[in-house]
């Protein structure tokens, strides 16, 4: 079982590669998240790449990379890996050049499938031998009534991603999962392969695509990119700007626990100390530490920089350590 976190003097120069999830991590819709810019052009100035890489299907790599430019943060198409393109090379796997295929979501889909040199259709009559199923705001009921149809007669059924909910300002919305799930619900059975996080299609084309050596997956969900990353075996930064919250975070399962964590995406410039056991009942990095006391997680702030990180970074520990602890102290006090 994880105990603790990894310790990182800088993980921009630990690492050659950030394959950064977008919504929640870099951007949420057309606002960038505080810190996001500047935090990955000194990435960059420190000799990282980056790498965007999003469940999102909805958007073409072009269209997301113009996305980024216009909120200030220097990308091109090839930067951009989308579940759609991990979705179109498993169907390319499976499929003959030029085969028909239902595309259901936004243009992302259909740019993913003529990529890998198949045939977006959009009606059953074209007799589609598969289909492809991701997140478009124009999707409507006849295309998912048409997928339904096809999955039902024994298409290939292939889904870009499973996210139930993304972040909108103000709040959630409705992910692909949802339309998923109304697709299977109507077809009477699943998705026989998904390409984004936390499946592993994803991940392997973005280290394919991106030429990256030692990767760290940067990502605001606990059960995509962190479980995503720690099923392949790559390493991992939290960021707290999206989904996951401070509670998620510290009642983490050892499959969705992070290497890293920050409160945003500072935290591939700033330092991650060691987190040490000082006894059996304290956790130290730096001067921050985390002590249990009865069944309570009780937090003591240190007065450097970045002690609110470090005092979370040893909650965690406390946490992950097998004790029977309550969080309600430790969250409290990381929310004051």
């Amino acid at each position: 079982m994880t105990e603790s976190l990894s310790s990182s003097p800088c993980p921009a120069r630990d690492f050659d590669v950030a394959l950064l999830d977008l919504d929640g991590v870099v951007y949420i819709g057309h606002h960038v998240v505080a810190h996001a810019d500047a935090s990955i052009q000194q990435s960059r100035d420190l000799g990282m790449r980056m790498g965007f890489v999003t469940n999102n299907a909805a958007r073409t790599p072009a269209e997301v990379a113009d996305h980024l430019v216009e909120l200030g943060i220097p990308a091109g198409a090839a930067d951009v890996v989308t579940s759609s393109q991990a979705a179109a090379h498993l169907l390319r796997e499976r499929l003959a050049p030029g085969d028909p295929v239902l595309a259901v979501g936004g243009p992302g889909i259909d740019r993913a499938l003529e990529e890998f040199g198949l045939r977006p259709v959009r009606s059953l009559d074209e007799r589609p031998r598969a289909v492809m199923q991701g997140f478009g705001r124009d999707v409507a009921w006849r295309d998912l009534a048409e997928a339904s149809l096809a999955v039902r007669d024994g298409a290939y059924w292939v889904a870009t991603n499973l996210d139930a909910t993304f972040p909108i300002p103000g709040g959630r919305a409705p992910g692909n999962g949802m339309l998923v799930a109304a697709v299977a619900e109507a077809s009477g059975r699943r998705p026989d392969a998904v390409a984004g996080k936390p499946h592993p299609p994803l991940m392997r084309e973005s280290v394919e695509r991106l030429g990256a050596q030692r990767p760290l997956v940067v990502g605001d969900r606990l059960d995509t990119d962190i479980e995503g990353a720690n099923a392949l075996g790559i390493a991992s930064l939290l960021v707290l700007t999206g989904v996951t919250d401070i509670a998620q975070v510290l009642h983490a399962p050892p499959e969705h626990r992070p290497s890293l964590v920050s409160r945003d995406l500072r935290g591939l410039v700033d330092e991650h100390p060691l987190v040490e056991r000082v006894d059996e009942s304290v956790w130290q990095a730096r001067q921050s530490r985390a002590e249990v006391r009865g069944d309570s997680i009780e937090l003591t702030f240190g007065a450097m920089p970045n002690a609110w990180e470090d005092a979370l970074r040893c909650a965690c520990a406390a946490a992950w350590s097998g004790l029977a602890v309550r969080t309600d102290a430790a969250v409290a006090a990381l929310q004051a």
